[in-house]
């Protein structure tokens, strides 16, 4: 039975054990490789894994990451989901697990530079080949389609430019193709979209960004149907070996209990942060789903109930110079990587090193992605702090 709590209380409450005296409210982490078993509980190799198995082996499975995966999978209103070492990691064993040699995989043209990465470098090496598409164009996503394509993976809103996806329509195509549909929601998170409920087989967080949301802990996790997320802990990761550690499982639920308050102080605080830099004379355009002065405005206001932290803007001209001042100057906001802590942190990230190294498209997508982006996008993940203060801080550093 779906478990039909506020999400706030599913991000504090789901998967608890039973309650009994004596218990923790908060139970400690269970940092064990190996638990006592029986011969006539669990075989030795993963290919015999049977579903009701108790625990055996932390790469397996562990109490600690099973109370998580519970957590997640009633946040997402998926019947099971599978924890790992990081999002590259969930993203990988996903991909390895639904394709093989001769399968072809169209994915967005604007996502997470690892995965962008891994799609054109490690996948043809297995003889999987891969397209990526304006998957913000359905039409596009459809033309790419072959009969060979076994999986669509989009990321919405993606990295670094917050561009979307119609999940529903992508959905509708790629299963009238005889594909699966994934959807990097880690942006999102899933206090602000659900995409299984708009039709998606699997979905992808990076638990290090704002599920876990402190800066601590690195964590992954796929959630899905229950006989597929099976099979996913058998061959992606029992065998590929990405198991996530019991202690950042631990970290990562402790996150978890404050999502719903943070991501509405994110949301409100990117909300203030987008207007500010709106109107600031240097600022060539800002870029967050929650503005109307975002292009897709109207389906975020569709798909998403909230709209996220993250931003990013690009400036008149001078953008690499722009860069190393803000890294001296700044005095809140951190300038460093990554996404979804407590701390506001800025990251510049150029066009051309991005379309090179990372994202390999040219023509038309190349120039789709200079007209949102420009020469570069300053990636700004707003923080937990008094949006005042980083209004001033921002302010002062630009000049």
């Amino acid at each position: 039975m779906p478990d039909t709590r506020s999400p706030a209380t599913l991000a504090l409450h789901a998967g608890e054990a039973p309650r009994q005296a004596g218990a923790p409210v908060t139970p400690p982490p269970q940092l064990a490789t190996s638990f006592f078993t029986h011969p006539a509980a669990v075989g030795f190799s993963a290919n015999d894994l049977a579903a009701d198995a108790p625990h055996f082996y932390a790469r397996w499975s562990n109490p600690t990451a099973e109370s998580l995966e519970q957590r997640l999978a009633a946040l997402e209103g998926g019947e099971a989901a599978v924890s790992f070492a990081s999002g590259m990691a969930a993203v990988s064993a996903l991909f390895l697990d639904r394709l093989a040699a001769g399968d072809h995989l169209v994915l967005s043209d604007v996502c997470y530079a690892g995965v962008a990465e891994l799609a054109q470098d490690i996948l043809p090496r297995h003889g999987i080949t891969a397209t990526p598409v304006d998957t913000a164009d359905p039409a596009a996503v459809g033309a790419a389609m072959r009969p060979n394509t076994r999986l669509v993976h989009v990321e919405t809103p993606a990295n670094p430019i917050l561009k979307l996806t119609d999940i529903a329509a992508v959905a509708a195509i790629a299963h009238a193709g005889g594909a699966e549909l994934s959807v990097d929601s880690t942006i999102a998170t899933p206090l602000g979209t659900r995409p299984l409920a708009l039709g998606a087989d699997y979905v992808v967080h990076s638990l290090t960004k704002y599920i876990g949301g402190h800066g601590d802990a690195l964590g992954g996790a796929v959630i899905g149907r229950s006989e597929r997320m099976a099979g996913l802990r058998r061959q992606g990761l029992i065998h590929l070996g990405g198991a996530l550690a019991p202690f950042n499982a631990w970290l990562i639920l402790r996150g978890l209990e404050t999502l719903a308050p943070r991501m509405a102080l994110h949301e409100a605080n990117a909300r203030k942060l987008e207007a500010f830099l709106a109107g600031h004379p240097k600022v060539r355009s800002v870029l967050w789903p929650g503005s109307p002065r975002h292009p897709q405005h109207a389906l975020a206001q569709r798909q998403m109930r909230n709209f996220s932290g993250l931003l990013a803007f690009s400036v008149r001209g001078g953008g690499a110079a722009l860069a190393a001042r803000l890294a001296e100057r700044l005095q809140v906001i951190s300038y460093a990587v990554s996404l979804g802590k407590t701390k506001s942190l800025l990251f510049h990230i150029p066009t051309d090193d991005l379309l090179r190294a990372s994202f390999r498209v040219e023509g038309a997508q190349a120039a789709a992605y200079r007209d949102w982006a420009g020469e570069g996008v300053f990636r700004f993940s707003v923080g937990l702090e008094e949006a005042d203060d980083l209004i001033a801080d921002l302010g002062q550093a630009l000049g």
